[in-house]
């Protein structure tokens, strides 16, 4: 049985060593990624994957990435064709999550797929995700920490006010450096496609039809409240989240800087979430790359439900 509320660790060898115990029992633990924080579990173990599903009302059609050590790890769940392997070498560890065809002897629980034929790998570049790699020696499915289709987690108490007794242990990384889920680029054979745009840039085609990899639910990363995109001024029953001119009740980055911004994006919807007012309005993000993802998440997170 979970304890009535999660333990909050700050990321330690003694830290690692407890969420590693955690993670070979079978439970999932909350870790800190560069990119957001991630609900970890043993990647092999079909019930502790069920978990991380039972912990975040995760849909059963949407895939689980899977977190590995290094490329030489990767290429034994998945087939890196010549394409995959030269995004693999100039990304990674970071944030590029490739979805390539799953090897059928790679040990790893069906669930994690979705009954897809390929899989989402990525080498993550946080040094206590790749402490629990090496301490575990497993791969670790390990989505965003947050109930599904909520705002994703950049800090310790955003996992604790999404998910609560639903884990066990949270490790405290401090705020993610990203602050915005990976990119997501499909290497399945033929030309690249962009599944989800993200930190890094890539040059692919854009291709939204299929749920081949997390974060492509219409409606994602959902506040409680109305959202309103595109607002250069706010009425009084809305929290306005600024970016560039726009100063708003808060800024994305009143200097117009995309990374910053990035950064911030998930800490000021939760902040407005809080707020008193029953709208939450955001700022226009104007731009190409980083500030698409951005657009990519609002626009997200603004669909009806």
């Amino acid at each position: 049985m979970l304890p009535p509320a999660p333990a909050i660790l700050p990321a330690s060898d003694a830290a690692i060593a407890e969420a590693a115990r955690l993670v070979a029992s079978g439970q999932p633990v909350a870790m800190p990624t560069e990119t957001v924080y991630g609900l970890a579990a043993d990647a092999t173990n079909a019930a502790a994957v069920a978990r991380i599903y039972e912990a975040k009302g995760r849909p059963g059609f949407n895939p689980l990435i899977v977190h590995v050590a290094d490329l030489a790890a990767a290429k034994l769940i998945g087939e890196f064709d010549d394409a995959a392997l030269a995004l693999a070498k100039a990304h990674w560890p970071g944030p590029l999550t490739l979805v390539v065809p799953h090897r059928a002897d790679s040990g790893i629980a069906a669930i994690v797929t979705a009954g897809l034929p390929t899989i989402a790998l990525r080498v993550p570049a946080h040094p206590a995700m790749q402490a629990l790699l090496a301490a575990t020696g497993k791969p670790l499915a390990a989505p965003s920490a947050n109930a599904s289709g909520k705002i994703s987690a950049t800090r310790a108490e955003h996992v604790t006010a999404s998910l609560g007794a639903r884990i066990a242990l949270i490790i405290d990384g401090g705020p993610c450096v990203r602050g915005l889920e990976s990119t997501i680029v499909a290497a399945t054979g033929g030309p690249l496609r962009l599944l989800r745009r993200g930190p890094i840039e890539i040059d692919a085609a854009e291709d939204m039809r299929g749920i081949e990899a997390p974060g492509q639910l219409e409606s994602h990363y959902a506040p409680g409240k109305p959202l309103r995109l595109d607002a250069t001024e706010a009425d009084p029953s809305e929290y306005h989240i600024g970016f560039g001119a726009i100063p708003g009740d808060d800024s994305l980055s009143p200097t117009g800087d995309l990374v910053e911004a990035a950064a911030r994006l998930f800490d000021l919807l939760h902040k407005a979430d809080a707020a008193p007012h029953p709208k939450i309005a955001v700022a226009p993000i104007p731009g190409e790359g980083l500030a698409a993802a951005i657009r990519d998440r609002l626009k997200r997170a603004a669909a009806p439900r």
